[in-house]
């Protein structure tokens, strides 16, 4: 109704809400609630009372799973504290998540994955403005980790036995601002170069989206230099 324009009143925004599926409203930063005049709808004919209760089924049933209409002592999630923050079973199982749910487009001669055993004497380049800086690695609506646990592709790498070299190139995802002499400097005599890129929430989140899906700024240079 506001962005899209698609309606054009409250009402009649609930029931075109209603008869699309929509069953929960988060109406952020608005004075009014859309779904206040459900009860309206309802008294006009607009939606009918089955199509309210098949809404509001899902709703129950969902917080009914989680126990939240149980005895608090038969809800297990009423025992937990600090101590289940970063705990070591859930950092293993964020990294097992993370390591199964990794895309490799290609993998040209298997260089990947990068193996310990065959890196002593090897001169690996981090290079790019997602390399090192924790900041930009983590999306829109993801928590706020503990600096402790947030492992940059640069410090990962230099838990590996080879020299690493790092260069950001530029400081920030935009890159508007690309020293390629730097970068070239840092991938001159490495084996193994890698490339840090991506977009993040400086360059796209909810409400800000981009015209197309090219790499930011002076990105493809980066890469262009970072590989020729």
């Amino acid at each position: 109704m506001l962005g899209h324009h698609y309606t054009r009143t409250f009402l009649e925004t609930a029931v075109a809400s209603m008869n699309a599926g929509c069953n929960l409203e988060l109406s952020y930063g608005m004075k009014n609630n859309v779904f206040t005049h459900i009860p309206q709808a309802l008294a006009m004919g607009n939606i009918t009372l089955q199509m309210l209760r098949d809404r509001v089924w899902p709703l129950f049933y969902t917080r009914m799973r989680l126990g939240e209409f149980d005895p608090p002592a038969m809800n297990p999630y009423s025992t937990l504290d600090l101590s289940a923050v970063q705990s070591p079973e859930h950092r293993n199982l964020s990294l097992d998540a993370a390591v199964k749910s990794f895309v490799l487009l290609k993998n040209v001669r298997g260089t990947l994955p990068l193996r310990a055993r065959d890196l002593p004497g090897k001169r690996l380049a981090v290079v790019g403005p997602f390399a090192d800086n924790p900041r930009v690695l983590f999306g829109d609506y993801a928590p706020v980790p503990d600096p402790q646990y947030i492992y940059t592709p640069r410090r990962g790498l230099e838990m590996l036995p080879a020299n690493v070299s790092f260069a950001a190139g530029c400081r920030e995802p935009r890159c508007q601002q690309y020293s390629q002499a730097e970068v070239v400097g840092a991938v001159g005599a490495a084996d193994v170069v890698v490339v840090c890129l991506g977009t993040g929430t400086d360059v796209e989140t909810e409400g800000k989206d981009r015209r197309d899906l090219s790499l930011p700024g002076h990105q493809l240079e980066l890469l262009q230099d970072a590989v020729q």
